[in-house]
């Protein structure tokens, strides 16, 4: 979301809000595969299963960190307020945190792995503060790839394809949604006038970089509030054309979807909340016809709004974004597991938000993501990492 939110929305103590399968190697197919025919594999939560692993690790790092991307179970990348980027090569056992020069004051609300050499960092804010960087050395260097120019704009989000092509989607200025593609990794061009006409007051929340979510190889999602009712826009050519649709869940002036995720080209999974209300609402829906329909799922069981939800198998292929793009073999609970975080807490369904078990002592974490093998990681307040194994 664009500048600030309420008061009343941080009781949690928060002051602002602005892979393969189970190698490095497998899965990485270049088409979406996923099979209509294949059944849903239904696994009850509130039947025993075994609750993940925690693992809290050092960052290296104080500054609030907001999104985390996993490129396999040992390349992660994270980064936050303060300029702050963070990168670990073996799993999470060590972190190498750096700050981009020039971009001290600069909030990096997402982050794109490719390897461990190459990243994308978007930062959100207002004007000019609105920047994409790429590094193609592991961190020693970044270049400055794109910076808004318009005093009005205000980047959230941003997710690829492919280390090469991806979009990256703004709040709305008037009508228009001033949305970016790039398709060599270097030059990002305006596709906004291809964008659905925004609501009164449309804008999507900056919250943990998954307000856009790509699967396949032309297939996108973006999640917006702000508004009376909360919508995606849709599109399934890579941009060239879009379409909107309403999601049931919770909007308002400071309510809506935050985060979104697709585990093939029909399925997927939305969740957000309202900011002023502290507790729990209708947050969760789910479509089955690749996001022109939603329907109510149970919420998340934490109070307040969930900032991002992750499927677990999310780097499996077939699932959202980079490192997924075709049909996976699952895991021991289905591919349906997600985890949903927020200032208030965690929790994980493994039916697809159907049910949800809350995860005990785990709050203040504002991004989860999964490098498939059933490993991610949260990344929260205080530069605070958390390693999460079912």
């Amino acid at each position: 979301m664009s500048r600030t939110f309420p008061t009343a929305a941080f009781s949690a103590g928060l002051a602002a809000l602005m892979a393969l399968g189970c190698s490095d190697n497998a899965g990485n197919t270049s088409a979406d595969t996923a099979n209509p025919a294949v059944a849903d594999v239904e696994v009850d939560a509130s039947r025993g299963a075994n609750p993940p692993v925690l693992t809290p690790q050092q960052s290296g790092t104080t500054n609030r960190l907001q999104a985390v991307s996993p490129v396999n179970s040992q390349v992660v990348w994270a980064s936050g307020v303060g300029g702050t980027y963070v990168l670990t090569t073996d799993g999470g056992n060590t972190w190498k945190a750096g700050v981009v020069p020039g971009a001290e004051a600069l909030q990096f609300r997402d982050v794109e792995g490719v390897s461990d050499k190459v990243a994308y960092l978007l930062a959100a804010g207002v004007g000019s503060d609105s920047r994409i960087y790429k590094t193609e050395d592991g961190g020693a260097s970044w270049a400055l790839q794109f910076q808004a120019t318009d005093p009005a704009a205000f980047y959230d989000c941003f997710s690829f394809w492919s280390r090469n092509r991806g979009l990256t989607f703004g709040d709305a200025i008037g009508t228009r949604f001033p949305t970016l593609r790039t398709r060599n990794g270097s030059t990002w061009d305006d596709i906004g006038n291809n964008m659905p006409a925004a609501l009164p007051g449309e804008f999507a929340f900056a919250a943990s970089g998954t307000c856009l979510a790509t699967q396949g190889e032309q297939n996108a999602w973006a999640t917006t509030g702000g508004t009376d009712k909360a919508r995606v826009l849709a599109t399934t050519n890579g941009g060239r054309s879009w379409n909107a649709y309403d999601a049931p869940i919770v909007a308002g002036p400071a309510g809506g979807g935050f985060s979104i995720a697709f585990r093939d080209a029909r399925r997927g999974i939305l969740v957000g909340g309202d900011l002023e209300n502290d507790g729990t609402t209708e947050n969760v829906a789910v479509s089955r016809d690749g996001g022109k329909s939603w329907t109510l799922a149970s919420p998340t069981p934490f109070p307040g709004a969930a900032y991002g939800a992750a499927y677990v198998d999310d780097n499996a292929p077939g699932h959202s974004g980079l490192h997924g793009r075709g049909r996976g073999h699952g895991h021991k609970h289905g591919d349906r597991s997600v985890v949903a975080t927020g200032p208030g807490g965690a929790a994980y369904s493994h039916n697809e938000g159907g049910t949800w078990t809350l995860i005990p002592d785990v709050a203040n974490y504002w991004a989860v993501a999964f490098a498939g093998c059933e490993t991610g990681w949260f990344v929260g307040t205080d530069g605070r990492i958390l390693k999460i194994e079912f």
